[in-house]
C-alpha cells in the first residue's frame, strides 16, 4: 500500500481508491472489519487524519460503515428496490402477505400529526393539517435502510383499524381499502435526492452529509382522490432502484390503400 506524493489526486482520495479496490477484490468481505485507522495510517505512511478522510469518503459512498467503539466494516449488499412502490401491490392482490417479515419492517408509531408540506399538497389541505400517520422503520441484519410514513385523512380512518398501533398480517393498502371502503386504483411515485434531516440521519445511522433518496407515493381511488400519501427515505449510496419493463415493438405496417392497388 502506497500513495504517490507527486500525483494530482489528494492523498486521502488515493487511499480511498485503494481501499475500495481491495473491497471489490474481496480482500475484505461484507461485514468484515478493516484494520484500525492507526494501522492503515502506518501502512500508507500518512497521518491518521488522512486515513479518516478516506474512510469518511467511503462511508458516504456506502462502501464502509463505522460502528462506534467497534471499528470500520465493509457494508453488506445494497438494498435493491425493484419497481419502486409497485412492489407493494404486486401482480395480484394478497400475493405477499409475508411482506413485513421478509423486509423486517417495524411499526414505530401511530397517531395524528401535522402534515408536512408535500403531504398536505398531495391531499389538497393546508400545511400543518392534522392527519393520521403510521410510521415505520425497515432494517436489514446490520443496519436500518428505510424510514417511512403513511398518511391518511382522519375522516377516512376515524374508528378503524388504521388507528391501532399494531402491524397487520397483510399489505397496508389492503387494510386501508377495507377500513376506508375505498379502492386503490392508480398511484404516482416521485423520487428526489437531498440531504437528510437531522432526525433521518440519526435514525438511518448515516453522516449528515450523506445524500438520501426520498420517495413520495400518492395512491388514488377511481375518482382520482388521494387515499394514502406515503413517504420513504433511503440512504442514497446504499440503495439501488431497479425497474424491469418491456420495450414496445415496432408499430404495425399500415394496410395498403385498396384504391392504389387497382389496375
Amino acid at each position: 500500500m502506497q500513495i504517490n506524493p507527486g500525483a494530482a489526486e489528494f492523498p486521502h482520495r488515493q487511499i480511498a481508491a485503494q481501499l475500495k479496490a481491495q473491497v471489490r477484490r474481496g480482500d475484505w468481505g461484507p461485514g468484515e472489519r478493516l484494520p484500525s485507522i492507526p494501522a492503515i495510517a502506518e501502512m500508507f505512511g500518512v497521518a491518521k487524519q488522512t486515513v479518516q478522510r478516506a474512510v469518511d469518503q467511503l462511508r458516504v459512498e456506502g462502501i464502509l460503515i463505522t460502528k462506534p467503539g467497534s471499528g470500520t466494516y465493509v457494508r453488506g449488499t445494497r438494498r435493491r428496490l425493484n419497481r419502486l412502490s409497485r412492489g407493494r401491490y404486486g401482480g395480484f392482490r394478497g400475493y405477499h402477505t409475508d411482506l413485513a417479515a421478509r423486509y423486517r419492517q417495524h411499526l414505530i408509531g401511530v397517531g395524528r400529526a401535522p402534515a408536512p408540506p408535500e403531504v398536505a399538497d398531495a391531499f389538497g389541505v393546508p400545511d400543518g393539517t392534522e392527519l393520521l400517520v403510521r410510521r415505520h422503520l425497515v432494517r436489514t441484519e446490520d443496519s436500518p435502510v428505510e424510514v417511512g410514513a403513511s398518511w391518511f385523512l382522519p375522516a377516512d380512518t376515524a374508528g378503524t383499524t388504521l388507528e391501532r398501533a399494531e402491524a397487520f398480517g397483510r399489505p397496508l393498502y389492503q387494510e386501508a381499502e377495507e377500513a376506508t371502503g375505498r379502492r386503490y386504483a392508480t398511484a404516482t411515485d416521485t423520487i428526489s435526492a437531498r440531504q437528510p434531516s437531522r432526525e433521518e440521519a440519526e435514525t438511518l445511522q448515516i453522516r449528515p452529509d450523506t445524500p438520501v433518496l426520498h420517495l413520495l407515493h400518492v395512491a388514488y381511488d377511481g375518482a382520482r382522490k388521494p387515499i394514502e400519501v406515503a413517504q420513504a427515505t433511503w440512504p442514497g449510496p446504499m440503495t439501488t432502484l431497479t425497474e424491469e419493463y418491456r420495450i414496445p415493438g415496432p408499430a404495425p405496417e399500415p394496410d395498403p390503400d385498396p384504391g392504389l392497388m387497382l389496375g
